[in-house]
């Protein structure tokens, strides 16, 4: 079955046995995979709106739900190929999927990765913030659950 869980399982498999100049190739792949910005998102850019204040790489990132499925709208700066990478796993994890199932992304995807011991603390430190405002974006679209209304007690 094809869910966020299993799409991260296959892109922490594919950097499993890869030593560590060969998961920067791999991440600089991945940021080629990454589509460009649409039209509709430029003024918002523009307004610096969507940015991800707490990476030193200028990230602009807009989470959204649509008919109940995830996307994620993203530009990263072109001179950081291995953020818009790491922004575009994100983004292959979470396409299509229910919203609610998006927003529980594995917090944990940076580390099994090997991301982190690659990329050094700092820059760790903004994929975790990038990751974090994919979740908290995504959740934030999520209606929230109703419940029935519980029967008067006797």
């Amino acid at each position: 079955m094809d869910t966020v869980a299993s799409r991260v399982e296959r892109i922490v498999g594919e950097f499993a046995d890869l030593d560590p100049r060969e998961k920067l190739e791999l991440l600089v792949e991945f940021a080629a995979g990454l589509p460009p910005l649409p039209e509709s998102h430029r003024a918002r850019r523009a307004e610096a709106e969507g940015r991800v204040h707490e990476c030193q790489t200028p990230v602009f990132l807009w989470p959204e739900v649509i008919d109940g499925r995830a996307r994620l709208v993203a530009e990263v700066a072109p001179e950081a190929p291995t953020v818009k990478g790491f922004v575009a796993i994100l983004s292959q994890a979470v396409e299509g999927r229910p919203a609610a199932e998006a927003a529980a992304l594995d917090e944990a995807v940076i580390d099994r990765t090997g991301l982190a011991e690659v990329l050094g603390m700092l820059r760790s430190r903004g994929l975790r913030a990038i990751l974090a405002r994919v979740k908290r974006g995504l959740l934030a679209a999520v209606p929230p659950t109703t419940s029935a209304p519980r029967p008067a007690a006797s």
